[in-house]
């Protein structure tokens, strides 16, 4: 089969890699956007409000990146060969501030050194977010394969694109995590988020015009591929729309507008990198189809994680999220 004709299993395992991603991103998200709050106050009764407002949710949030990675080892195997070594580093930095920030979530407040789980806390969600928005920057310049291997250095990730995208997702992050505490939180800590989230929404409409400017000077694959989907300037126009909303929700004290927008202003820039860079899974020079295993595999795989694990998830998450809907109970208020 030719590269440019993926079969409809390998275009079925590329959705559902690409649906997890999307979910992965606005659900621990704004957890971790949270989490990089947590360490802008000092304020006891605001960070247990805030541990509080994700409790439910954060450790269920990232089974979808476990997803990620299961369906990239099992259905696309070359991607995965040539992701891990380009991004050593930055995974290791993932799972090391994932790890923290589980640890801490669990042991604060059991006693013992309260201020290293909250340093724990922070610190590592701002790591997880800096690398994921890293390997995206990474991702748009272009990563470097030959015959299949990485040849690349270990530093690739470290260029000044990445390290935009890293600090603008960062920014990202923390907006959607004030959108939450603004929909969740019925006392004080709403006018906390609400008196940070213009300052976010600024910082992250700056990097992001910044990492443009970067991208039109360095990205020509990206820019060559824009340039033959001119239709996909709709879906910049709509991420600008969405941050006018966000604004607009802020300064109007709409309480559902502010993580709403946000979520479409990620959907947005989702769907921009989808068409810059469809066909290939790892750009400029893996395909859908030549990164795809065998259709005997990835057949094997739809018809058991395709057709149960999956849709149990996806209810699992549905059901946790509808089950804790609408403003926190605070005790005492």
């Amino acid at each position: 089969m030719s590269p440019e004709a993926p079969s409809d299993l390998a275009l079925f395992w590329a959705g559902v890699i690409a649906f997890a991603i999307l979910l992965y991103v606005v659900l621990d998200g704004f957890d971790l956007g949270i989490g990089m709050l947590f360490g802008a106050t000092r304020d006891k009764e605001l960070r247990d409000e805030m541990m509080g407002a994700i409790a439910p949710y954060w450790d269920g949030n990232e089974t979808w990146l476990i997803i990620v990675g299961a369906s990239l080892f099992a259905a696309f195997p070359t991607v995965y060969a040539v992701f891990l070594p380009a991004f050593y580093l930055p995974v290791l930095l993932l799972l090391f501030g994932l790890i923290f920030r589980g640890v801490a979530f669990e042991f604060r407040g059991r006693g013992g050194p309260s201020h290293i789980w909250n340093v724990g806390f922070w610190a590592g969600s701002g790591v997880v977010a800096f690398v994921q928005g890293a390997a995206v920057g990474a991702m748009i310049l272009g990563i470097p394969v030959k015959d299949g291997q990485y040849v690349g250095g270990p530093f690739e990730w470290l260029r000044p694109l990445p390290v935009l995208c890293g600090i603008g997702l960062m920014f990202g992050y923390a907006l959607l995590g004030a959108g939450w505490l603004i929909l969740k939180s019925p006392t004080r800590l709403r006018d906390w988020a609400y008196e940070r989230a213009p300052f976010l929404a600024r910082g992250m409409t700056a990097i992001l015009a910044l990492a443009t400017l970067v991208t039109f000077f360095q990205a020509e694959g990206v820019i060559a591929r824009l340039v033959e989907r001119p239709w996909a300037a709709i879906f910049v126009l709509t991420g600008a729309l969405s941050l006018w909303g966000v604004s607009r929700g802020i300064k109007a004290r709409r309480d559902g507008r502010p993580f709403l927008f946000t979520i479409l202003f990620f959907l947005s820039a989702f769907a921009f990198l989808a068409a810059a860079f469809w066909p290939y899974m790892i750009p400029y020079s893996v395909t859908v189809a030549n990164a795809a295993a065998p259709e005997s595999s990835l057949s094997f795989l739809f018809w058991g994680a395709g057709l149960v694990a999956l849709p149990v998830v996806l209810i699992y998450s549905a059901v946790v999220h509808s089950m804790f809907w609408g403003k926190l109970r605070i005790t005492g208020h």
